[in-house]
């Protein structure tokens, strides 16, 4: 293309001196046209066949200029697209465009992978790129304040964690204690227990058992009564009066073992024969004998009341009047000792 530009350039310049030349031979001819007529004839049909090849030089020093240019305006939007390719690849990868073979680990000496193939790795990965959304700028500050909550719920889970074993260990010795606390209370209460059902039914045996588990903080607690002439069993085989007396007994049984200030009993001798009350009232003597234990009865029956050293009752000697009676029955007695005397 240079040669024939260069050819082409030149052309004019040889196509003008060509002219002047044959300018020259037309003003010879035209001297000598009288006496070289055939030579003019030739001559113009030579100068006619010069002017063609004129124009065609022309017209294609016009077509090579205009290819020319527009090859000039490819050349220079391809360098402004290599330049935008430049600058987008510095802004994307912040690499120059010679160390983008490095960056993606391609060997300059190695078949290059299909453009297609290479087109859709792009495109998948751009793809992945748009699913992950766009960029965090807080997303390092988000990663310390995550950290330091996570270092701080980290600590605490471990205080949480000491705590807990503390705790354990805690209730492992709480309840090492009240298994030993409880059996040692239990064998007290159930040799109370023994002894004031003997007393309550004038023989015949009874005892505690703790039942359901080996453990004594979640075993259950049976008891198991023989009253004289019977054959021992559980306490809802018994009828209803030897059931108040061995419920009476393990109360009782309890009391020893821990007294309180006060003891409420209420109609507990209502299940149970005159005899029966009798060994009640022995016992409950006994009890506030042997104990600081001021016990309350509520009763009907009028031996238990014969026995207590003070009454209380409430009687109507007005209709709609109720009124509060006490009696102190130790001073009446005296009263009325000194009354016989």
């Amino acid at each position: 293309m240079k040669t024939e530009r260069a050819e082409l350039e030149n052309a004019p310049a040889a196509f003008a001196e060509k002219r002047r030349g044959l300018i020259s031979e037309i003003e010879a001819a035209e001297a000598n046209r009288r006496t070289a007529a055939d030579a003019l004839a030739a001559a113009e049909t030579a100068m006619a066949e010069t002017d063609r090849a004129a124009r065609a030089s022309l017209e294609a020093l016009s077509s090579a200029r205009e290819a020319c240019a527009r090859a000039e305006e490819r050349m220079e939007g391809a360098k402004r697209r290599v330049e935008d390719i430049g600058r987008e690849i510095h802004d994307i990868l912040e690499v120059e465009p010679q160390g983008v073979a490095a960056l993606a680990e391609i060997d300059p000496n190695a078949e290059l992978p299909p453009v297609a193939e290479t087109e859709a790795e792009l495109e998948k990965l751009r793809r992945d790129r748009e699913r992950l959304g766009a960029v965090n700028l807080r997303a390092e500050e988000e990663l310390r304040e995550v950290e330091a909550q996570h270092t701080s719920l980290t600590t605490e889970r471990d205080d949480l964690v000491e705590a807990i074993r503390k705790l354990r260990l805690g209730i492992q010795s709480l309840n090492r204690e009240a298994r030993e606390r409880l059996l040692t209370s239990f064998e007290v209460v159930n040799g109370h227990f023994k002894r004031l059902f003997a007393e309550l039914f004038g023989g015949g045996e009874a005892a505690l058992h703790l039942i359901e588990s080996d453990d004594p903080l979640e075993a259950g607690l049976e008891i198991i009564a023989k009253p004289p002439g019977k054959k021992p069993q559980s306490l809802s085989l018994l009828s209803g009066g030897e059931q108040a007396l061995t419920a009476l007994a393990l109360i009782f049984a309890v009391f020893l073992t821990n007294p309180s200030p006060i003891c409420v009993l209420d109609e507990v001798d209502a299940p149970l024969d005159d005899h029966n009350v009798e060994r009640f009232c022995d016992l409950l003597h006994e009890m506030t004998g042997s104990t600081e234990t001021r016990f309350i009865i509520i009763t009907h029956n009028p031996i238990t009341m014969a026995r207590m050293n003070r009454l209380f009752g409430v009687t109507m000697a007005e209709r709609g009047v109720s009124q509060l009676v006490s009696v102190n029955l130790e001073n009446a007695v005296k009263i009325l000792d000194q009354n016989v005397a």
